[in-house]
């Protein structure tokens, strides 16, 4: 068997692809191999070539697949050392670069821990392939490291439970499962992970006679324009005859600046942008309002909070996104372009354009151009409202940055300021071309308040899930990927000692870019909530002082950096850490405490805490 799998993939290398092999008859079509080969030769067929693993007693058939595969150059193998981390790295490679991965555990625990990592992929819409080892189907007694209860399927459940879930109970099953899984990973409105579980007594198992045309290969296709129920006539009446449009752009409206520039004027909209969809309208355009919501900007905020038309673009409507549903009190009506049915239908008072965003906006415009000649005044009265708002946001950022640096009593002495270490790193990152991941918290919100964003894959906030160890994890993705470019990772203290196994992987595997750690010896979002809500903080901080040049200087290969207390000592350590060929990390102390120039003001609600009452008596009051 080992020589018929060592012949198949050579006769892939030779051929350049599985399926020149297939057509050129160097691989014939049928084939005796076992179902973890057959999940391989799958994946391969359908452009998946690198696996992030973390193997175990779950896995070794398939390992001993993939090591063939690799020794004959057909896919790569990428051991690291925490599940979770894999998952991020895969999601980060994906989201970045549109390159495909399939992370790979053995059985139990580390399945878990992978499945906790594709929240990230979850939320935020990006397809990656998750390969788990599982309990064997014939049932001779408890597997080690599985759900210890004598029920069958109990793990199937728990990942169908977070998304699109298969067990091959069943070799022969195969092309179904890999049907599904194609046809999540690959959607192309709301992709996601999907969850493959592979029992250890069926990976090994033989399957006579494979017909290799069984495998499935071809993204699903995607939509049309979207066929409303009101006419875009009614739509198209509604939009011109609103006074304030606020344009919401969400991740799904990538791809739709174009119409979405010409759309906001003719009817006098503003954009307000989600996090994660920075850089699909440029920050200097007019019409830009930057972030709104929980963690807004001050233009964002007003314009939701004065509008009374939203047009909602392939946004889901997260909690902080629209302050917990409070974030349009004055509305009156929503138009809701988005490929889900659920996202397009969220509010009420909606007219629901359920198909491809860039389809259903052009046919939106040919409404409105046929209701009226003219595009609206550039300086409306509510676009100069707007207008005013986002030049008192630039004020308050650029105070923020008049002082960069203030005194914090545990360090002891001056440190820079988390938004102005962040705005030193973004620019930098801009200049340099690098691509800029933030991490989950204060790091997270500063990101996007204080961006200048002009492309949305120049750096990327993982505001869905908010997974503490995101952005470190994720530069190892500069690993995986057949691009040469270089990440920055963005994270908080609290961050980086959950997810620190970059230090070693990414040298092991040569991932390019480094981790600015901006340490202020808390977590301090959640310290500064419980300040705001209670006027005290509990169990968000210690007094253990880290030494992370150390630590980082302890690993071969590391690029270990002091970052500074200026920004012009931090931008000098990035220059260093870019000019070094492998990894690096860069320690920045930040201020933390109670003088608001260290840090930027919230304008929206939130349904948390001892807010929670108000907040909900005005989502209902509001009735949206």
């Amino acid at each position: 068997m080992t020589a018929e799998r060592v012949a198949r993939a050579a006769a892939i290398a030779r051929a350049g692809s599985f399926e020149a092999a297939l057509e050129s008859g160097e691989l014939p079509r049928r084939q005796d191999l076992t179902m973890a080969e057959a999940v391989v030769l799958g994946l391969v067929r359908q452009g998946v070539t690198r696996f992030v693993a973390v193997l175990g007693h779950g896995s070794t058939e398939l390992g001993e697949v993939l090591r063939v595969y690799q020794d004959a150059g057909v896919v790569r193998t990428f051991a690291v050392r925490h599940e979770t981390e894999a998952s991020h790295a895969a999601t980060a490679l994906r989201w970045a670069t549109g390159e495909k991965a399939a992370v790979v555990t053995s059985i139990g625990p580390g399945a878990l821990q992978a499945m906790a990592g594709s929240l990230v992929a979850v939320n935020d819409g990006v397809g990656v392939w998750h390969l788990y080892g599982d309990e064997t189907t014939e049932d001779e007694g408890p597997n080690m490291q599985q759900i210890p209860r004598p029920e069958q399927g109990l793990f199937l459940r728990l990942t169908a439970t977070m998304g699109p879930s298969y067990s091959l109970h069943t070799p022969r099953a195969l092309p179904t499962a890999l049907r599904r899984g194609l046809n999540q990973v690959d959607h192309p409105y709301r992709p996601g992970p999907f969850y493959l579980l592979l029992p250890l007594n069926t990976q090994p198992q033989l399957i006579e006679g494979f017909n290799l045309d069984e495998l499935p290969v071809g993204a699903p296709p995607q939509l049309g324009a979207a066929n409303p129920t009101a006419s875009y006539a009614e739509i198209a009446r509604r939009l011109l005859d609103a006074q304030r449009v606020v344009i919401k752009v969400g991740g799904g409206a990538d791809g739709c600046r174009e119409e979405l520039e010409e759309l906001a004027d003719l009817v006098d909209g503003v954009f307000v942008m989600s996090p994660v969809s920075l850089g699909v309208i440029p920050s200097g355009h007019p019409r830009q309002m930057m972030v709104g919501g929980s963690k807004g900007s001050l233009s964002g905020n007003h314009a939701m909070e004065h509008a009374d038309l939203l047009l909602a673009v392939g946004t889901r409507s997260v909690c902080q996104a629209d302050s917990s549903r409070t974030g349009y009190p004055n509305v009156q009506h929503v138009v809701n372009i988005n490929a889900d049915l659920d996202a397009a239908t969220h509010y009420a008072r909606t007219s629901a354009l359920v198909g491809d965003a860039r389809l259903s906006l052009a046919a939106l415009i040919e409404a409105v151009k046929a209701q009226t000649r003219e595009t609206a005044p550039r300086e409306s009265r509510w676009l100069a409202e707007c207008r005013a708002a986002r030049a008192a946001w630039e004020d308050v950022k650029a105070e923020r940055l008049a002082r960069p640096r203030l005194h914090d009593p545990v360090w002891g002495r001056e440190v820079l300021t988390q938004p102005a270490a962040v705005h030193a790193v973004a620019e930098w990152a801009a200049a340099t071309r690098a691509v800029t991941f933030f991490d989950a918290g204060d790091v997270q919100a500063y990101g996007f308040q204080m961006s200048a964003q002009d492309d949305p894959k120049a750096s990327f906030t993982e505001a869905g899930a908010s997974y503490m160890g995101f952005a470190t994890s994720a530069v190892l993705a500069t690993a995986l990927s057949e691009e040469d470019w270089y990440a920055v990772a963005v994270t908080g203290d609290g961050s980086f000692t959950m997810n620190p196994q970059v230090l070693i992987d990414g040298v092991a595997h040569g991932a390019t870019g480094c981790v600015v750690v901006l340490d202020n010896r808390r977590m301090a979002a959640i310290s500064s909530l419980q300040a705001a809500q209670y006027g005290h903080e509990h169990a968000t901080w210690d007094h253990v002082e880290v030494d992370y040049v150390a630590w980082g200087a302890s690993v071969n290969g590391v690029n270990a950096l002091f970052g500074g207390t200026t920004p012009e000592e931090l931008r000098a350590a990035l220059d260093k850490a870019r000019a070094h060929p492998g990894l690096s990390i860069v320690h920045v102390p930040v201020y933390y405490g109670p003088d608001p120039d260290g840090g930027l003001p919230s304008y929206g609600r939130w349904n948390v805490g001892n807010w929670v009452e108000s907040t909900q008596e005005l989502r209902h009051e509001i009735g949206l």
